[in-house]
């Protein structure tokens, strides 16, 4: 992959890496820890238990997804360092390029990550 395309991709991803941080930030509640915002809501929230757990488990869905694409992201910037990125991780042939497009995360070609899904018995309509 050529040092310009890499470059692209390397300011796509952090770009992506900050607004993932905010949106962690803001879910965590800012500046104040974790366990003072969960305090805050929980003294705001009454009513409805069923609603306030309902919430609370869709707020840690964000949290553990938002910290995944983290995860994937600072992997893929990793790659572009080590001058890897673009390269299947499980076979090393090159992703094409319209698929960084479409998820610049991407660690493996179409195939690779399709026999991976099927292994763990995965299903995604699209890739």
């Amino acid at each position: 992959m050529s040092q310009n395309i890499s470059d692209t991709f390397a300011l796509q991803l952090q770009h992506m890496r900050t607004e993932v941080i905010a949106q962690l930030r803001a879910q965590r509640g800012g500046k104040i820890g974790r366990a003072e915002a969960a305090q805050d809501r929980h003294d705001v929230q009454s009513g409805d238990r069923a609603q306030n757990e309902a919430e609370r488990d869709l707020a840690m869905s964000i949290d553990v997804r938002e910290t995944e694409a983290l995860t994937a992201i600072d992997a893929a910037l990793k790659r572009i360092a080590a001058g890897s990125y673009g390269l299947c991780t499980a076979c090393g042939v090159d992703i094409p390029t319209a698929r960084l497009h479409a998820n610049p995360t991407a660690e493996r070609c179409v195939a690779c990550q399709s026999q991976l899904e099927q292994a763990r018995g995965e299903t995604h309509p699209s890739m």
